[in-house]
């Protein structure tokens, strides 16, 4: 039977996470789901090789992978799954989801307490099963029981690149009907939002094609339910459980429904207050005179023709989407005509990925050529330090051998005239007193330094603060990573005074990274305008643990617009060297 590439991908990454649930060899796993990604970012059809039997020409792809393939291809089942399957509940994979909870304890819970369900294990942690078990304790059974009730409290909320993958597929569809002259998402998407509830679509269309429109959008194959439709308005939930609403206006109330759409509330609400002082009334049908009783006179509508025109008749220059949170704003652009906010175009380097060093799933050489393939100049490499044994931390003797194979690869494409190279860095755990996790003399030979949280982050804020203050007077230290330690929508992060924080970087001339991987998103946009008031120096960060993981920068660019980073403060956007002078800047 013919299989999606999709499809492939999903039954293979099936595999990886019940092989870590079942506790089978770690490598044989990873394989796995290194075999899952290849095939999702394959540029042609799987059933091409399975047909031609070229499976094994697939990069990743080994003899055994490839007959399981063809396997699934031939009869829609893999012997492996369903023998995973026989020995996992499904219930028990959702637990992956749950911060603090690995594939051992998991395996182990579910095996001594033969529970699988949530909700049994929630019981289970507060009735002190849990906490019985050998290596577990009460507490680790409360910040089960906690991380639980953060996933429950968000679970009407996606991430950013949840959404998106949602999002984009509908708009390039919607875009194409017969009709829309105009299309655009809005909400909080649209605001660059690290996470989202329902996701927003308006379309301009003459009120003919509404109906036509909307039959498009109900009858797409990601609809599982239509859970309203109306002459202006539809809603439908996707196959990820996510709700979408498309709203059709007029291509002259475009502009307006957009801007309001858009919100933020509280923008919103400054801006409508902004309309009255000026005699105008500014709703999501358009703007329109005020009558001598200070009522709407939809008899006079004011002209425009984009947001632009309503900023400039509230006597505003455009203030870009992701701005839009009444967080000084509005103040800016009365007086400023642009703020100029960086871009994926700008960013000329990456910094913060893993090899297979420590805990990524790839060699250095195939870091470096994947990012020679996006056109970046340099990487910063960081595998994690010798603390963060769980995560495969570097011994004193793995970093100088990894130095050396460094320095081999630089000779190389130096060599072939490739205009690259490779920063020798290390992702050093902030250890307990503040300090790094090696002596000076090997700090020394790095050519920049990440300090990063791994271990108790839920301790009181005066010693995650005394931390930080050690790790960032620490000489060696060029930059935090992931300063709040924050997943979303499975934990919250550390207790720390972000402001005092960020002073203090700023004060040693120490960047504070954007973690861009869409589970993190840390450092927050909230923390945008004191970064700005300071001057802080960012860096947006893939912290990618695969060759894909490079490609998560669009979401970090994302959130360091919204939080008010031009590009002479993001460290990336600067070549290798000007990056170098900052590393040695110490």
């Amino acid at each position: 039977m013919s299989v999606s590439n999709q499809e492939v991908a999903r039954r293979l990454r099936e595999i990886y996470q019940l092989m870590q649930l079942a506790g089978e060899n770690r490598f044989r796993a990873i394989a796995f789901d290194r075999a899952a990604q290849t095939i999702e970012g394959l540029g042609e059809d799987i059933n091409t090789y399975i047909t031609n039997d070229t499976l094994t020409d697939i990069k990743g792809i080994g003899s055994s992978i490839a007959e399981d393939i063809k396997s699934y291809a031939e009869t829609g089942k893999i012997d492996v799954l369903e023998d995973l399957r026989a020995k996992i509940p499904e219930g028990v994979i959702k637990w992956l989801d749950i911060s603090g909870l690995g594939p051992k304890n998991i395996a182990k819970i579910h095996k001594e307490l033969g529970i699988s369900e949530l909700e049994e294990l929630k019981e289970a942690c507060q009735d002190g099963r849990v906490a019985s078990l050998d290596g577990l304790g009460e507490k680790s059974a409360q910040k089960i029981v906690k991380s639980i009730e953060w996933m429950e409290q968000f679970e009407e909320r996606c991430r950013l690149d949840q959404a998106l993958k949602i999002a984009d597929p509908l708009f390039h569809f919607l875009k194409k009907q017969e009709g829309v002259e105009h299309i655009e998402v809005a909400g909080s998407l649209r605001r660059s939002n690290e996470t989202i509830g329902d996701v927003d679509i308006l379309i301009g269309a003459k009120k003919k094609y509404g109906p036509s429109i909307f039959d498009a959008f109900v009858g797409h194959e990601l609809v599982v339910d239509v859970l309203g439709r109306g002459d202006t308005k539809s809603s439908i939930r996707t196959k990820e459980g996510r709700q979408v609403d498309l709203r059709i206006v007029t291509p002259a109330e475009f502009p307006a429904a957009l801007m309001y759409f858009t919100g933020s509330k509280e923008h919103n609400v400054v801006m409508r207050q902004r309309a009255r002082e000026r005699g105008m009334s500014l709703n999501e049908y358009g703007l329109f005179k005020l009558n001598e009783q200070g009522e709407t006179d939809f008899d006079q509508p004011i002209a425009y023709a984009s947001e632009s025109d309503i900023y400039e008749h509230l006597d505003l220059h455009f203030i870009p989407p992701e701005l839009r949170e009444d967080q000084g704003e509005i103040d800016f652009f009365e007086t400023h005509e642009t703020m100029e906010l960086v871009k994926k175009s700008d960013i000329r380097g990456v910094l913060h990925v893993h090899s297979t060093y420590s805990d990524g799933k790839y060699s250095i050489r195939e870091m470096a050529e994947a990012c020679l393939e996006r056109g970046y100049e340099y990487l910063g490499l960081s595998d994690h330090s010798q603390t963060a044994a769980y995560a495969g931390g570097l011994s004193p003797d793995e970093v100088k051998r990894q130095w050396d194979e460094v320095d081999q690869l630089n000779e190389e494409f130096k060599s072939s005239g490739a205009n690259f190279r490779i920063f020798k860095g290390i992702e050093s755990d902030i250890l307990g007193d503040g300090s790094l996790d090696y002596d000076d003399k090997l700090l020394e030979g790095f050519d920049f330094v990440i300090a990063s949280v791994h271990s108790a982050i839920d301790q009181p804020r005066s010693k995650m603060m005394e931390r930080f203050r050690n790790a960032i007077a620490n000489p060696f230290t060029r930059m935090v990573g992931h300063p709040t330690g924050r997943l979303l929508l499975k934990r919250n992060g550390s207790d720390l005074d972000m402001n005092e924080l960020i002073e203090l970087a700023a004060e040693h001339n120490t960047a504070i990274e954007i973690n861009a991987n869409p589970l993190r998103l840390d450092l927050d946009w909230r923390h945008g305008n004191k970064a700005l008031e300071v001057e802080l120096m960012s860096a947006i960060n893939p912290d990618a643990h695969t060759t894909e993981g490079i490609d998560y920068m669009k979401y970090g660019v994302m959130t360091a617009r919204k939080g008010k980073f031009e590009k002479e403060r993001i460290l990336n956007t600067k070549s290798a060297d000007q990056v170098e002078t900052f590393f040695r800047n110490r």
